[in-house]
């Protein structure tokens, strides 16, 4: 990506946009949790991230880049805390992607380690409160008036959740090696509770997809968060997913092994509180909660389970599959505590 051809054939685009002339400057690979690209330049005095599939693209890349281009232009109206979008070029033969162009975030990501300011408690405190308003805010968006019809299918939705992916976790028997279902435990009994009490109705709303710490930054001067990042899951679906999502990637007190790290760990709130704080900021009904968190842990620890799968048919590497089958080994044990 950062090799001349493209950098000049992004060079004449961003000119014939208006954004300016001249030569790209700095421009550096940002790294993260995620195989798409992303790039950070400076182009006549502004400087940008470019994001982009991955060099060599899933079928679903470009039409994944077209959605969160078009999610990030109609949050840019809302107090939703995102990366400000500037300008997306759908015609692939530019750069042999879709692309867009959004402005660099001012501040960081916890996960992993926190600077010193928000090493104290009072500050880690708010970070976790800071959260929960991020999702809150979401969800009360009228997507229909931020002109995201049709974005996502909201009819059904709660009711496709438990097929879809015990048919997605069915579907990695076709790879050899594969240890099996067996090996997760309780995720037939998981999957029966979650049937049997699912929400009769939900408000449908715009969902993140993937929220947790590490798909959130924070400013860099107090415990409020800069942007909510990585959107390629989001949809028309439950915002309350997004809370349940957020407590089961919760770390526990005493757990051994969390499945997000943040170091060090002390003041930031409880997942109680979490849902308390999130309940006087919507108007949701959260008296299912306990069935989101437990749809969260299911939901999750499948898509873990699919690199372990892989892996075992040499497909991915053997240690990053052992590590994730660890992981979804846990929200299943998580799910079968908070069922009972």
């Amino acid at each position: 990506m950062e090799d001349e051809t493209a950098l000049a054939a992004l060079t004449a685009w961003m000119q014939a946009q208006g954004l300016g002339a001249g030569a790209l400057t700095s421009v550096t690979r940002l790294t993260g949790g995620t195989q798409n690209i992303l790039l950070r330049f400076s182009f006549d005095g502004r400087d940008y991230v470019l994001r982009r599939p991955p060099m060599h693209p899933r079928e679903n890349s470009n039409e994944t880049m077209r959605r969160e281009a078009r999610l990030l232009s109609a949050l840019a109206p809302t107090d939703v805390p995102h990366p400000r979008f500037i300008a997306a070029c759908l015609d692939e033969s530019v750069l042999g992607a879709v692309f867009y162009l959004m402005a660099p975030v001012d501040g960081f990501n916890p996960v992993g380690g926190l600077p010193p300011l928000h090493q104290d408690d009072a500050v880690q405190h708010r970070m976790g409160l800071a959260l929960a308003e991020g999702i809150a805010a979401l969800g009360a968006l009228d997507y229909r008036a931020l002109g995201l019809e049709g974005f996502g299918k909201p009819e059904n939705f709660l009711a496709r959740q438990v097929s879809r992916w015990k048919a997605q976790l069915e579907s990695y028997a076709q790879l050899p090696g594969w240890t099996g279902p067996e090996h997760l435990p309780g995720v037939s009994d998981v999957a029966a509770w979650l049937d049997a009490r699912r929400p009769a109705d939900f408000a449908p709303g715009i969902m993140h997809g993937d929220y947790h710490l590490a798909n959130v930054m924070y400013r860099n001067d107090s415990g409020e968060l800069a942007a909510i990042v990585d959107w390629e899951l989001a949809t028309i679906g439950d915002p309350l997913i997004d809370l349940g999502w957020l407590l089961a990637t919760w770390p526990e007190p005493g757990a051994a092994q969390d499945l997000i790290s943040v170091k060090p760990w002390r003041g930031f709130p409880s997942a109680d509180e979490l849902v308390a704080h999130y309940a006087v900021r919507s108007t949701r009904d959260l008296s299912a909660m306990n069935w989101y968190a437990v749809l969260a842990c299911y939901k999750l620890g499948i898509l873990l389970e699919g690199t372990h799968a892989r892996a075992c048919a040499g497909k991915a590497p053997r240690e990053t599959g052992d590590l994730l089958h660890g992981r979804a080994v846990r929200l299943f044990e998580r799910a079968q505590r908070w069922i009972g």
